[in-house]
């Protein structure tokens, strides 16, 4: 599915927003003076609820979303919490998109749990939801997930490492995202599926939560190098925490002979791939999300017919250190397809 990325490779302007409180809300589009959920005029409303309006991953996604809503002629409200986790932020921002009568509603939770309720409310109300990137809880309380496969994802960057050590024995870090986030026990567990190992393996030698920051990373990191010292494989959630290892690797002089494999595919993370400071990504596409989105809002309200289920916006793992038996695309590639 990823190879669809490519139509929305032209960069974007970004619509200008100012954030004074914990929400920002903007609108672009065409029909922005209409007030029912056509926009008065014929005009589809959606609204898009992301995370934070800093992090590169939602700004690309708030990107995928624009470019749809004006190739659709829609008009798109956008709205983001203060910070991540934010939950407060998030509902104020579904009953204010409620209130202005959007069609539809696509957001990334700060909670999957503590969101439902507002996401019942608006579906009661005739407004599609849908998640995009990180699931609810229970998954169904929306009415589909767009989404990249982080299982695959993880199990695709844990067959690589298994390659790559061609029978070496392995001594693995593993570097995590928080307790209970879906998304990051999705990888962990792609990873040691993908490796051929299972939960309490004691090739796994050292765990750390990150939250998936560059400087936690690299004291998660520093303290697995004291518990590990021999640790050769390193698996973490994300790239900025890959360059955190990588930091406290290079400063004990490991940062040759230790295997860094990661997830998401931003292109600072790809650079670090083409630069040898990590050895493979599992490349995910935020914008190819987001649009979709927009275009099954728009399919809903010209056609009623409502998107459900799950749909899988793909994952691609990049290296130009391939290995025998697992598909990859190289680092230009990459770039190529890369956000942030």
């Amino acid at each position: 599915m990823h190879r669809t990325h490519r139509a929305f490779r032209t960069p974007l302007t970004l619509v200008a927003a100012t954030a004074s409180a914990a929400l920002l809300l903007t609108a672009c589009g065409e029909g922005a003076k209409g007030s029912a959920s056509d926009g008065g005029n014929g005009t589809v409303k959606v609204g898009l609820i992301t995370k934070t309006d800093t992090n590169p991953f939602f700004v690309k996604m708030k990107e995928g979303a624009e470019q749809a809503a004006k190739k659709s002629g829609a008009e798109l409200s956008t709205a983001a919490g203060k910070f991540d986790g934010d939950n407060e932020g998030q509902v104020t921002a579904i009953e204010n998109m409620v209130a202005a009568g959007v069609k539809g509603i696509l957001i990334t939770p700060n909670d999957s749990k503590a969101i439902v309720p507002a996401i019942e409310q608006a579906r009661k109300k005739g407004v599609l939801v849908i998640a995009l990137d990180s699931p609810t809880d229970p998954q169904d309380a929306a009415d589909a997930l767009f989404a990249t496969d982080n299982l695959k994802a993880g199990e695709l960057i844990g067959r690589y490492a298994k390659a790559a050590m061609a029978g070496e024995p392995a001594k693995i870090a593993t570097l995590d995202l928080a307790p209970g986030v879906a998304v990051g026990k999705l990888r962990h567990d792609g990873f040691l599926k993908g490796f051929g190992i299972e939960e309490g393996d004691p090739s796994v030698v050292c765990s750390q939560d990150t939250g998936g920051d560059q400087a936690k990373g690299q004291t998660a990191m520093e303290n697995c190098l004291q518990k590990a010292p021999d640790v050769n494989v390193v698996y973490t959630i994300n790239e900025p925490a890959a360059l955190g290892a990588y930091t406290a690797l290079k400063a004990k002089g490991r940062e040759k002979d230790v295997l860094i494999v990661s997830v998401d595919g931003g292109c600072t993370g790809t650079a670090a791939v083409k630069g040898g400071k990590i050895a493979a990504t599992s490349q995910q596409y935020p914008l190819l999300m987001a649009a979709k989105g927009v275009d099954a809002v728009v399919t809903y309200a010209k056609k009623g017919t409502k998107a459900s289920g799950y749909v899988d916006t793909g994952v691609t793992l990049v290296t130009d250190r391939p290995v025998s038996g697992v598909e990859a695309k190289d680092t230009a590639y990459g770039l190529e397809n890369c956000w942030g």
